[in-house]
């Protein structure tokens, strides 16, 4: 194939990615602690068409992976007693099919046997225990204090877990805003329990995604692919006119 139109359409390939991306983070710009992501491009060398002259090596685009900022989010009041927010660092941890997950999403609830759940059901652990959380559902008030501390008629019932991750790019997506370390058995990977976490109840944290800035590089790309694919479609003419006139001259 030539040599043009293998960039053109790696091109093309990378710009369809990168709208994925972005259209995903436009869906979740309403989704509690949600956390923009970004696709990370880098050059592929690789070798020419046979020819005669030219350059010798070309560069091609690909994506090598997914970045993400963890930037903080808008913290916004629900005065629901047991949903929570973190500001600054920190994920809490929720255990779902079996293993630890990790999620700025703290849309918090309890369950029908008193444990403090994720809005989809998955507990939510202690930062002490890392076991679930036991609250009382009959209890008169639910305060939290001292960096996550939870108090129930005066008694304290748990610490709600919020964990530092030293190496956030080890960090996998499990969907539901959720993320999961591998190797966390690891002592280098496994996240460890903050002790004072800026913790506010009554609140979430909102999605960090900045609709505007995503519509304009939705724009922005939507562009760029025009302009690949008329490039790609003159390439093709030429060739056509040089085939043609190749066949009129023998």
């Amino acid at each position: 194939m030539d040599n043009a139109i293998m960039i053109g359409l790696t091109r093309q390939m990378t710009l369809r990615r990168d709208m994925d991306v972005i259209a995903n983070n436009i869906a979740n710009a309403n989704t509690a602690g949600f956390k923009v992501e970004s696709l990370l491009l880098e050059n592929q060398p690789a070798e020419t068409a046979e020819h005669s002259d030219g350059p010798s090596e070309l560069q091609y685009v690909t994506n090598w992976g997914m970045g993400r900022d963890f930037s903080q989010g808008d913290l916004e009041f629900t005065g629901r007693q047991f949903d929570m927010a973190i500001e600054g660092e920190g994920f809490f941890a929720v255990e779902a099919n079996g293993e630890e997950q990790y999620t700025r999403d703290g849309r918090f609830r309890t369950d029908a046997d008193g444990q403090l759940v994720s809005a989809d059901g998955s507990p939510v652990l202690d930062a002490d225990t890392r076991a679930p959380i036991l609250l009382n559902p009959n209890a008169a008030e639910t305060v939290i204090v001292d960096g996550g501390v939870i108090m129930q008629d005066g008694q304290q019932m748990g610490r709600i877990g919020v964990f530092e991750i030293a190496d956030r790019s080890v960090m996998t997506k499990e969907g539901n805003g959720r993320y999961t370390i591998p190797n966390a058995d690891d002592p280098e990977n496994q996240p460890q329990a903050l002790f004072e976490p800026n913790v506010h109840q009554g609140y979430v944290e909102s999605s960090n995604v900045k609709s505007i800035a995503e519509l304009t590089d939705m724009m922005t790309i939507m562009r760029s692919y025009q302009s690949v694919s008329k490039f790609l479609s003159d390439a093709e003419d030429l060739n056509k006119r040089a085939i043609e006139r190749l066949g009129r001259v023998s």
